[in-house]
């Protein structure tokens, strides 16, 4: 199979979708590797070392969409990237297509099959291609926090672990899956009061069995979010439902009660967050205020470590990668389980246009849900 990794282009974006190391692995099973001229120096790799891995340069996007089989990006196509598709291409990247009906439907039009990295998921209900970014999110969320607490940009002046005879800054984290635990981890390290909410009292438990009680947990409910929120100082948004819009837990009445400089970073903006005064920022303009409250809300976080998190990214994708271009994108998807999860929009056969096959995506945009065959 014919595999092309493209350049991202979302702003401030500098991850790429493979590394030298995936080249090679993909060349020795007979695969051919396209890579943009350029795609990988943002995370620190140079077009020699993808060459010496195997790999084919070529010069523009264009290239590598019009000879590829199957694109491996990072990100979600921006609109001006899907003219440059191909019917019954395979598109394997993180879509995240719950809050962006414009880009679904083109990608429908398209006739686009479009695998999800998000979505991918065992039976036991892990993500592996979602994890590794979710663990960077997490730690990179409080080490922002901290840097926004700050009185230069705005912050209260708190130092996130308080000093000697000072308490530490409060930091209420909605969520004890990878990102939130995560966060919680780092939070905790550096000092700070930490309090994780989740429905799920075995995520509670594992984190009370861990810390001993040192952090603290609490069931998530209206009341309980509402209480814990508008006295926090810090507040990080790590909730998730695989493929759906994030629910909105933080009201802006909440917003109004906390107090001035306070700092919220919602991890999963990307899935439309869960903060009601959340919009999506960029790394170049990553936070605005709302009732006098920071509000850091960048989509693409781990992009700001690209050479960690693309070896993160690429050490999870790539056995999935190998049995996409071994097997065929419809065998794949018969017999991986993991695979047929993460196929968000799907191109049936004697078809022009893809429809979508992910239901909770199909729910969030008020589109008609196809069962894939079988």
């Amino acid at each position: 199979m014919i595999i092309g990794v493209p350049k991202e282009i979302k702003a401030q974006e500098h991850r790429v979708g493979m590394t030298p190391a995936g080249v090679l692995g993909l060349v020795q099973q007979g695969h051919e590797v396209l890579i943009q001229q350029h795609a990988g120096e943002g995370a620190g790799y140079t077009d020699e070392e993808f060459r010496a891995a195997g790999a084919r340069i070529v010069p523009t996007a264009k290239d590598v969409y019009s000879q590829s089989e199957l694109i491996c990006k990072v990100k979600e196509p921006l609109m001006e990237e899907v003219p440059l598709l191909q019917k019954g291409q395979i598109l394997f990247c993180y879509l995240h297509l719950a809050p962006l009906p414009e880009l679904t439907n083109s990608l429908l039009e398209a006739g686009v099959n479009g695998i999800a990295l998000e979505t991918i998921q065992t039976d036991d209900g892990y993500l592996p291609c979602l994890i590794p970014m979710s663990e960077i999110a997490g730690r990179m969320a409080v080490q922002i926090a901290a840097r926004h607490l700050e009185r230069e940009p705005g912050g209260r002046g708190i130092l996130l672990s308080g000093a000697s005879g000072v308490e530490p800054a409060s930091v209420a984290i909605l969520g004890g899956g990878c990102a939130g635990i995560n966060a919680a981890r780092i939070a905790y390290g550096m000092g700070a009061r930490v309090t994780v909410l989740d429905i799920d009292g075995r995520k509670l438990s594992h984190i009370d069995e861990l810390y001993g009680g040192r952090i603290t947990t609490a069931f998530s409910t209206p009341h309980s979010i509402r209480q814990i929120v508008t006295n926090a100082d810090v507040v990080i948004g790590a909730v998730l439902v695989t493929g759906a819009k994030a629910p909105k837990l933080v009201q802006e009445d909440m917003i109004a009660q906390m107090r001035p400089g306070s700092v919220i970073v919602d991890i999963s903006v990307d899935q439309g967050g869960c903060v009601a005064t959340c919009k999506p920022t960029t790394h170049e303009h990553p936070t605005y205020r709302v009732h006098d409250v920071i509000h850091y809300c960048v989509p693409n976080m781990p992009g700001a470590v690209p050479r960690t998190s693309t070896q993160a990214l690429a050490n999870a994708t790539l056995p999935w990668l190998q049995r996409l271009a071994s097997s065929g994108f419809k065998k794949s998807i018969a017999e991986s389980g993991p695979l047929r999860k993460g196929v968000n929009v799907y191109l049936p056969e004697r078809q022009n246009r893809s429809v979508i096959c992910c239901k909770p995506v199909a729910e969030a945009l008020g589109l008609e849900y196809y069962a894939l065959p079988s």
